[in-house]
């Protein structure tokens, strides 16, 4: 059914619009350095936190007010959509490749377990519960890694479009991006120079992009998709009856 197109298009441009919206409020507000600028003189340090900015991620974007509510809205929105986006990709592989059940259990499992840690990392403001914030943002892109790898090999394994010769390689290279700027971020985020804090900053901005685009590009399962399949995984099948002979 074409209709369900609609929906990975509403997940990616809702986390999209989503969190640059919250930066640009932030950055309009001075409440982050701009994600141009290297070497800002006035960039908070220590426990100082006002007159200054702070370093650039999504996260310190959506610290104070009043951007701070847009940021929790967008990442409960998109968490929504994406825990939604994991629940109806396994419904289509049951009702088309059931064999890779057990592979696609797994990634859902990630997929479930991503979504409830971006909940938990958007509803924790990172100045007053800076580790719930961060612990939960840690589960999410971690698991979000291993998710993307497994989707990426379904989209190896099952054929649900006929155009898996062209995604396949495209979610390769996505997925690769993926880890590897995520292992990046990691090792940048725990520095204390503002030029490494910065780019650790663009490695995260690099990742949220980089997810959407991974997320946009599963439009063209949905177009196969159809409401039948949500049916079948929270009904158990009948068994096909024997052919009645006259």
């Amino acid at each position: 059914m074409l209709l369900w197109i609609i929906f990975p298009i509403s997940l990616s441009l809702v986390s999209f619009i989503g969190t640059w919206a919250v930066y640009g409020l932030a950055f309009s507000n001075g409440h982050v350095c701009s994600l141009s600028d290297w070497g800002p003189v006035n960039s908070c340090r220590g426990n100082h936190s006002t007159a200054c900015c702070m370093v650039p991620t999504i996260s310190s974007s959506g610290t104070l007010a009043p951007e701070n509510s847009l940021f929790t809205a967008s990442i409960n929105a998109g968490s929504f959509l994406f825990l939604l986006f994991c629940i109806f990709h396994h419904a289509h592989i049951m009702e088309r490749h059931a064999c890779h059940s057990m592979l696609s259990k797994i990634a859902l499992i990630f997929g479930v377990v991503a979504a409830m840690g971006a909940f938990a990392a958007g509803n924790c403001n990172p100045h007053h519960l800076s580790l719930l914030h961060y612990l939960g943002a840690a589960i999410s892109f971690m698991c979000i890694c291993f998710y993307t790898v497994l989707l990426t090999a379904l989209t190896g394994k099952c054929v649900l479009t006929g155009y898996e010769r062209v995604l396949y390689p495209l979610r390769i290279v996505s997925t690769v991006s993926q880890t590897i700027v995520t292992i990046c971020y990691t090792v940048l985020f725990a520095q204390d120079d503002y030029f490494y804090s910065h780019l650790s900053a663009v490695f995260e901005w690099m990742l949220s992009v980089n997810l959407e685009l991974f997320e946009l590009s599963y439009a063209v399962e949905f177009c196969f998709f159809s409401s039948f399949m949500i049916s079948n995984l929270l009904s158990k099948r009948d068994e096909e009856k024997p052919l009645m002979m006259s």
